[in-house]
Parts: structure tokens; C-alpha cells; sequence
């Protein structure tokens, strides 16, 4: 029974000791921008202009993404941000393929999208 527990704590350990060896060269500072971009987003969001509550929105359905991005463009607003969103997602492909330095161009667009 003992070598059981040493065992089930020995995986324990494996396992939570695996996650940092999964991230990539500029892990790190992708959540770093991520945390910059979200702030953004919810600046101009806040500051905007209202619209018209959905039929979705009415029945207490919770809004997707894809239905806060639509809501924003009909009202003209999160435009700026899609420089930044999209430099995000070229700065996770390549820091999935290990690609140190085409991370850190995109993530310097990021950072130049969103200012400073």
C-alpha cells in the first residue's frame, strides 16, 4: 500500500512538471501581450457606444466571441484591435514551432498595434 502512494505522488509530480517543458520560446511574453490586448479590447468596448440587445441576448443566452466581435463591427468599434489579434496568432504558431525570432516580430507588431 505504501509504494502506492509513492507511486500516485511520483505521477503527481511527472505531470505537473511536464506543462513548463511544453512551453514554447516566447510563451511568456505572449501572455504578457494577450493581458495588454485584452485590457485594450475592454477599454474601447467600455468607452463605445451601446446597441440593440439581441433576441439571443433576451433569452439569457450568453454571448459567444463571434457574436461580441459582430455586435462590435456593426457599431464600427474593435477594428484597431485586429492588427494585434492576428500578430497574436502568428506569435503562437511560431512559438509552437519553436521559431524564436518570427515570435518576436509578431509580438513587436502587437505591441505596435495596441500602443502604448
Amino acid at each position: 500500500m505504501a509504494h502506492r502512494g509513492v507511486l500516485a505522488g511520483g505521477a503527481f509530480l511527472l505531470i505537473c512538471s511536464v506543462g513548463p517543458a511544453l512551453a514554447g520560446p516566447c510563451t511568456q511574453d505572449i501572455v504578457r501581450i494577450q493581458s495588454q490586448v485584452d485590457a485594450k479590447i475592454d477599454a474601447i468596448a467600455g468607452a463605445g457606444r451601446t446597441g440593440t440587445e439581441s433576441v439571443g441576448a433576451q433569452l439569457h443566452r450568453q454571448p459567444t466571441p463571434g457574436s461580441l466581435a459582430t455586435a462590435e463591427q456593426r457599431l464600427g468599434e474593435g477594428r484597431s484591435m485586429d492588427t494585434a489579434i492576428a500578430a497574436l496568432a502568428r506569435a503562437r504558431a511560431a512559438d509552437d514551432a519553436g521559431n524564436k525570432p518570427a515570435c518576436d516580430q509578431a509580438l513587436a507588431e502587437a505591441q505596435q498595434a495596441i500602443g502604448p
